[in-house]
């Protein structure tokens, strides 16, 4: 008992205490390691910081493209606005009009089962073009879509009844279960005047770039800068945007006057009904085109060719074809050559024989060496022998133009006394004066697709004598209507030779000023003394008081005006097929525009008498244009011309011209005007008919052209080369 109540005493083994020991050593050593760990992890949270502060400020942004450009959802491409095109007037003739894509986030739109039919029920009644059972299929194969564009380049007009539903989200708004649709905005190409200028102007494809005309040469000018808006977490796990804003392209003021190039097209417009199916089935001709061109600027008015094509359904050939014939087109794989064939521009891709309207050339290459004093006559008797033992090369009046000095050669259009001309100049100085009036070269207009004609020219080594002959009054070798009329400029300008241009003047959005395009003189070809007297030629040939004189027809009612028309067989020649053509400048004393009109294989039984048509359309042209643009009448008008003038609601500007006194003048006498004209044809003493004017021709009974001499019916012998 006693024993019992002692206090036990339990006494520790030495392994017990060994262990405690243990345990107590561990723990001090482990707080040491535990520092060290704590300063380790210290250290290296201070290196991470340290470098992910340099990463952001040395390639954050690199790094936040590349983690943002994978998240489509939250990176936006912002389109840029295609740059306007406006005439020198600032009319618009090209723009770009925001539209909106319908894009359907499918995900969204199914992530409450309230959204989904209240959604579709809203895009069913705003856009009846939808086919709502397509859409149903698409959502259910495609629940996971952030992305689908049903339809495309819609108005803002044509998505405010669905924009004003969505965003209806009051109490009782439907707007609140509408989800998963947006609207991604771009631009579409328009053209407000549809086919007006549709060759100078050019097109857009789909996305956006430039075809034909302006719209491909400058292309580049008028792309802006994508932009985009990217999108990013914070630290809240809100979705927060940073924008890159889009930049737009710059706005391009051509030289083209709208009214001008409207008179142009209306014109040839009238002509191209007209002759249509008039003597054979199909268009007036294979084509017509007009210029205009500044004299002394080199600025192109205007420039238009037939048939036109609305720019705005560029594709179209509906209104050329009918469907079985464009279906047929397409199964014969010559759909799109069509196209390109229509979408091409006449006057800067189409090469052809210019005929007399190059006669003008050649009596400048004489005077400017000095190898035609100006003083010489010729005898022309019809024709000429060229290479002995060949057919003679004909003149245009068959029955010769007698003795003829330079002028009225121009005057007359007289090929005999040409042919000798070129004889004198010889085909060194022919082939020389050729290149220094850029014939065979581009002219480098800046529109897209000027052709080149380097390989349809004689070089001096390769001209044969009768290579030179018909080459000096237009034939043997090709040119284009820009090169033309660009040359003509120089050789009425005071020689002159300025580089043409459809572009004045660059710009911003904002109308600041880029580049301005000033006029660009290359080099001068003649002198002034040479182009002066070819001026004079010029003005005798459309004097309306010469007899013969080729291009009286072209003068219009008040003015005095310059110019040559030309003729030009096709290959093969006698194959009764021309190209016709009438070459000017307005007003007579003080050119400051020139016209050219070509008419290709014109829709009548003669083409050789179609340079009628070429000068009644440059008429009537200048005729409206003139007044237009404050050139004051000169000339005396008849009861004829002012009816006209009364039924096109013109005005006689006569009153407004002041004489060296500073009195009202009558205007009369142009410079050259009345002066030396051919002497008087052989045919003019021919027999007249008398109900239709025309002299009878006695060997063939052809009726001919009381001014020209021209026969009627019937082809002219073919040129032997």
């Amino acid at each position: 008992m006693e024993g019992q109540g002692r206090k036990s005493i339990t006494k520790r083994s030495p392994k017990g205490a060994k262990k405690e020991k243990q345990g107590q050593k561990f723990t001090i050593k482990m707080q040491k390691k535990l520092l060290v760990l704590f300063g380790l992890i210290l250290l290296a949270f201070i290196g991470l910081s340290a470098r992910l502060l340099w990463i952001s400020g040395e390639k954050g942004e690199k790094y936040g493209k590349q983690v943002l450009s994978q998240q489509k959802y939250d990176s936006i491409t912002l389109p840029f606005r295609r740059g306007d095109i406006v005439d020198c007037n600032g009319t618009s003739l090209a723009v770009s009009e925001k539209v909106y894509n319908l894009v359907i986030d499918t995900y969204v739109m199914t992530s409450k089962e309230a959204y989904l039919e209240p959604t579709l029920s809203a895009l069913g009644s705003c856009f009846p073009q939808l086919d709502m059972a397509e859409i149903r299929r698409y959502i259910a194969e495609h629940p996971q879509s952030r992305y689908y564009v049903p339809i495309k380049k819609l108005s803002y007009d044509e998505i405010s009844a669905f924009v004003e539903k969505q965003n209806d989200t009051g109490e009782n708004g439907e707007g609140r279960y509408i989800r998963g649709v947006w609207f991604e905005e771009e631009y579409k190409r328009t053209y407000p005047n549809g086919s007006l200028a549709c060759d100078v102007i050019g097109f857009t494809t789909s996305d956006g770039t430039g075809m034909y005309g302006l719209e491909e040469y400058y292309n580049d000018v008028l792309n802006g800068t994508t932009g985009r808006e990217y999108g990013y977490l914070n630290v809240d796990s809100n979705l927060e945007r940073t924008t890159k804003p889009a930049v737009d392209g710059y706005t391009l003021v051509s030289t083209l006057d709208i009214n001008i190039q409207s008179s142009v097209e209306r014109y040839l417009a009238e002509y191209w009904e007209e002759y249509e199916n008039n003597y054979t089935q199909g268009p007036a001709a294979n084509n017509a085109a007009c210029i205009i061109m500044e004299v002394d600027t080199g600025n192109i008015l205007a420039m238009a060719s037939c048939p036109t094509f609305d720019l705005n359904t560029p594709y179209d050939l509906s209104a050329f074809y009918t469907e079985e014939e464009i279906a047929a087109l397409q199964e014969e794989d010559i759909y799109y050559q069509t196209l390109n064939e229509l979408w091409r521009n006449f006057c800067i891709t189409d090469t052809f024989e210019p005929g007399s309207t190059y006669k003008p050339f050649t009596v400048a290459m004489g005077l400017e060496t000095g190898r035609l004093k100006g003083n010489e006559t010729y005898e022309c008797t019809g024709g000429l022998v060229v290479v002995e033992g060949e057919s003679p090369i004909r003149c245009h009046n068959r029955w010769g133009d007698g003795d003829v000095s330079i002028k009225q050669a121009i005057a007359a259009s007289c090929n005999v006394a040409l042919m000798k001309m070129s004889f004198s100049i010889g085909t060194e100085i022919f082939a020389e004066y050729q290149k220094n009036f850029n014939f065979g070269l581009r002219t480098n207009i800046d529109l897209a697709g000027e052709a080149r004609t380097a390989g349809l020219l004689h070089s001096a080594e390769n001209m044969r004598k009768v290579d030179l002959a018909v080459g000096s009054f237009g034939q043997g070798f090709n040119v284009t209507m820009i090169q033309m009329i660009t040359g003509y400029c120089a050789l009425i300008n005071g020689g002159y030779y300025y580089e043409p241009h459809m572009v004045r003047q660059i710009r911003t959005t904002n109308g600041a000023v880029v580049e301005n395009i000033e006029p660009r003189v290359l080099k001068q070809v003649v002198s002034e003394s040479t182009s002066a007297l070819i001026r004079e030629y010029c003005i005798a040939t459309c004097d309306p008081n010469g007899v013969g004189n080729t291009g009286k027809a072209a003068r219009p009612a008040g003015y005095a005006i310059g110019g040559k028309t030309g003729t030009a067989q096709t290959l093969p020649r006698g194959n009764g097929e021309y190209i016709v053509s009438f070459i000017g400048f307005a007003p007579a004393e003080n050119p400051q525009i020139a016209i050219y009109v070509v008419i290709d294989r014109p829709n009548i039984p003669d083409q050789s008498t179609g340079t009628k048509q070429a000068t009644a359309i440059a008429r009537d042209i200048l005729t409206e244009v003139l007044p237009y643009m404050g050139i004051f009448m000169t000339e005396d008008l008849s009861e004829k011309e002012l009816a006209e003038l009364e039924e096109k609601r013109l005005e006689d500007t006569r009153r407004y011209t002041q004489t060296a006194d500073g009195e009202e003048g009558t205007g009369q006498g142009a410079e050259g005007s009345g002066e030396e004209s051919a002497s008087r044809p052989v045919w003019m003493d021919f027999e007249r008919d008398l109900a239709t004017g025309y002299f009878i021709d006695p060997d063939t009974g052809q009726l001919l052209d009381p001014d020209t001499g021209d026969a009627i019916e019937g082809d002219y012998d073919a040129i032997q080369e």
